[in-house]
């Protein structure tokens, strides 16, 4: 089955992804959070929606009309390029061949969420796990809708589920450890992040993840490290260099963690923790 929400890496475009640590003084961190936001975008890749692979998959459905599978494939091709519209319309039409094809429905959900139409996604996802309710990518969906608006024992409960399932996953354990953070049950957070990379050790979001949980830990060298790591993996993503400024700034390297912060705006001009992070090593936007 083509599935849009598997084509996916908890690595993600250029989405600002906001970690939510409080900071009470220019050295210290209280309620230390970082909450990722990847899981609802679609990774926008211009050469699945392209002419040629469009037509290609438009030559499969030609062939068999009747075939639920080739709409959602090119659903899914159409969301992965960024065509939305075009992608409902293709799974719209999956389901009206057939109303209990669960991929489509999570698929649908994914570019409901991505549309900023969440009530939608949470009602496909909802469909899709009264079909199979075990659908893991339909628990992990639906969790972080929950989670993005705040509802954090749904969210919980379905992460948790996915997990007690078997899930490979490593969203579902990425995204139970920002669960746990915001609760500032630390080391059930790390343990979880620490898992997520077991599963996807390409992806920089746990490693961020994990690290802010070493932060409140007090413990700065794994998080440095943590940082470091994402730094590696994807050096284009603001997050990890605000956080590894704040580890300088921990250690009153001023002017190292100053370079990281201008670092981090040069990636994502609106990153608010790097702004924030310049104002209190007494540094402006540029140096």
């Amino acid at each position: 089955m083509a599935d849009i929400t598997k084509t996916r890496s908890l690595r993600s475009p250029k989405i600002a992804v906001l970690p939510v640590f409080a900071i009470v003084t220019a050295l210290g961190l209280a309620g230390c959070t970082t909450s990722n936001t990847t899981d609802a975008v679609i990774r926008i890749d211009k050469a699945q929606g392209s002419q040629e692979n469009i037509a290609s998959l438009t030559s499969v459905i030609n062939a068999n009309p009747k075939d639920p599978e080739g709409y959602n494939v090119r659903g899914s091709a159409y969301g992965r390029g960024g065509d939305f519209r075009q992608a409902l319309n293709d799974f719209n039409t999956a389901l009206q061949i057939n109303p209990r094809f669960y991929q489509a429905y999570a698929n649908r959900a994914l570019v409901y969420r991505n549309m900023g139409q969440q009530q939608q996604a949470i009602q496909d996802y909802s469909t899709a796990l009264q079909i199979n309710p075990n659908y893991d990518v339909a628990l992990i969906g639906r969790g972080n809708v929950y989670r993005t608006a705040g509802q954090d024992d749904a969210a919980f409960n379905d992460f948790n589920k996915a997990i007690q399932n078997g899930t490979t996953d490593g969203r579902a354990y990425h995204n139970r450890g920002l669960l746990y953070q915001k609760r500032n049950q630390q080391d059930k957070a790390i343990d979880d992040f620490s898992k997520a990379i077991s599963l996807s050790p390409n992806a920089p979001e746990p490693y961020n993840g994990r690290g802010i949980s070493y932060i409140a830990l007090n413990d700065d060298d794994n998080a440095f490290a943590d940082f470091n790591h994402a730094i590696e993996l994807n050096g284009n993503v603001a997050e990890s260099w605000a956080n590894q400024a704040l580890v300088y700034e921990r250690r009153g390297e001023k002017d190292k963690a100053a370079r990281s912060y201008r670092h981090a705006i040069g990636l994502d001009p609106k990153y608010q923790p790097a702004k924030d992070g310049l104002a209190r090593v007494g540094a402006s936007t540029t140096g």
